[in-house]
């Protein structure tokens, strides 16, 4: 596309690489000074805020957002910030943040990723607070040296293309609290406060320098793009032209004077009552459809069907991306459901991208979002063959003729059968899959296994010995749909 205006359609015709098409799983690191507070509410998760609360960001479960939170004086970030650090600024934290650094290891970091099963980690750069990880030679024209000296954006790039893996980078181009920082209570207060001014310029010049320095295999923006259609389709062709084969996600709303409007007292009833009603229909937070985009992005929640495009599922392990010290077991994904729940992705046609939030104040990740990637680890070693590198099959799911759940997965002349079953019955049933004469069926990690033709499906007859795990995977060679 160089040396040619682009057009928004040549840009939709851009290909969704393959490696991340086959990917099925990465890694989001949300680590900011928050992240040295690390609290927010655990009451209730963001899809129940916005749909149940009139002032949902006053409430939210994300502790990224803890500094918005100190604007409303009842809100609970509020009386916890009073309670533990009396009037202490939220800019003090940067000052622990960069000491914390002293101590952090991204080669450990990188090796965790990597043994969890991940193929591509998505670093956030600057997020709303609009501190960045990188020593910018992009001047923020309101707070200077509001970044780290440590290039965390390249020593992690580094460490992670070193072990195999792709890398990319998250901006937050919708808001950057150091141009902007109006107290944000709903998601239309939100689109309301992309920064005008001179921000426009800075944001575009900042991922122009990520682009440039660190070539990320995806460009991940949030909440909407400070510039209109014009200059941003220009920024994507020239991203295209640099990494041809990066991506780039759906979260780019051009500019335009609208947006501003939706935040008045007039117009934001009608725009709150209109996003809980996509929200009910969606199912969760799901972006619109606007401008250009990759791949589509829901957030903590997953399609309920199939999808033609590709799709990435964004959630934490709990109920925030940052750390969050005020989370309780309860209130973490277990072991068990993380894995059916990226099988259940796969078989969607989507990726997992699984957020890491480490702490600010010593940069570790916490033990219990390390127990999670080393669980999710063991069962990629040994069924990990059944979802990385497949497309969904025709049928996505079924239920065996014994009541275990199913998902389907496939690769050229194999289908995978991911059952979901904790412990292991006699034979396992599948309904919704037919024999062919050359047909045979082998576990993942496994030899062939015996089966057969039933009036109730495609019979296959379980080891007893097989080890536990929340989803067992059985490669069926030459079979088609009942």
């Amino acid at each position: 596309m160089r040396g040619v205006r682009p057009r928004l359609r040549d840009l939709r015709r851009h290909p969704v690489p393959t490696w991340w098409r086959d990917a099925k799983l990465g890694i989001f690191v949300h680590w900011t000074p928050a992240s040295v507070a690390g609290w927010a509410p655990v009451d209730a998760d963001i899809n129940e805020l916005v749909l149940g609360h009139d002032r949902p960001l006053v409430h939210t479960p994300y502790t990224e957002w803890y500094q918005n939170s100190l604007h409303f004086p009842d809100s609970p970030v509020s009386a916890h910030h009073r309670e533990t650090y009396g009037d202490r600024p939220y800019d003090a934290f940067a000052d622990d943040f960069r000491a914390g650094l002293t101590s952090w290891d991204p080669d450990a970091w990188a090796r965790s990723f990597e043994a969890a099963g991940a193929r591509y980690v998505v670093l956030v750069t600057k997020h709303h607070d609009g501190f960045c990880l990188w020593p910018s030679a992009v001047d923020n024209p309101n707070r200077a040296g509001w970044h780290t000296g440590r290039d965390v954006v390249g020593e992690l790039a580094d460490a992670v293309r070193a072990r195999g893996l792709r890398f990319g980078v998250y901006y937050s181009g919708g808001l950057d609290w150091t141009f902007d920082d109006r107290p944000l209570a709903t998601l239309a207060d939100g689109m309301g406060a992309v920064p005008r001014g001179r921000y426009p310029a800075y944001a575009e010049a900042q991922v122009r320098e990520l682009v440039e320095r660190y070539r990320p295999d995806v460009l991940w923006n949030d909440i909407a793009w400070p510039t209109d259609g014009r200059r941003l389709w220009q920024l994507f062709a020239d991203y295209y032209d640099a990494v041809p084969e990066g991506v780039v996600n759906d979260r780019w709303a051009p500019w335009s004077p609208v947006l501003p409007l939706l935040a008045t007292r007039r117009v934001k009833p009608y725009v709150e009552a209109s996003a809980r009603r996509q929200l009910r229909r969606d199912g969760g937070l799901v972006p619109p459809r606007v401008g250009h985009g990759d791949y589509r992005t829901p957030e903590y929640v997953v399609f309920p069907d199939v999808r033609s495009t590709p799709w990435e599922c964004v959630r934490g392990m709990d109920r925030s991306f940052g750390y969050n010290r005020n989370s309780r077991p309860e209130h973490f994904l277990g072991t068990d459901e993380l894995v059916t729940s990226l099988t259940d992705i796969a078989s969607k046609n989507g990726n997992l991208l699984l957020n890491v939030g480490p702490r600010g104040e010593d940069a570790s990740i916490p033990a219990e979002q390390l127990e999670r990637l080393a669980a999710l680890g063991r069962w990629m070693d040994r069924y990990g063959a059944a979802v990385r590198g497949t497309r969904p099959w025709v049928r996505p799911a079924t239920r065996t003729h014994e009541g275990h759940d199913v998902r389907f997965t496939a690769r050229d002349r194999d289908v995978f059968a991911l059952v979901w079953a904790d412990a292991p019955t006699p034979t396992w049933t599948l309904p919704a899959v037919e024999a062919t004469p050359s047909t045979s069926v082998r576990l993942l990690g496994g030899p062939e296994v015996p089966w057969r033709r039933t009036g109730d499906g495609l019979e296959i007859t379980v080891p007893a010995d097989l080890p536990p795990a929340p989803a067992r995977a059985v490669a069926l060679r030459d079979v088609r749909a009942r």
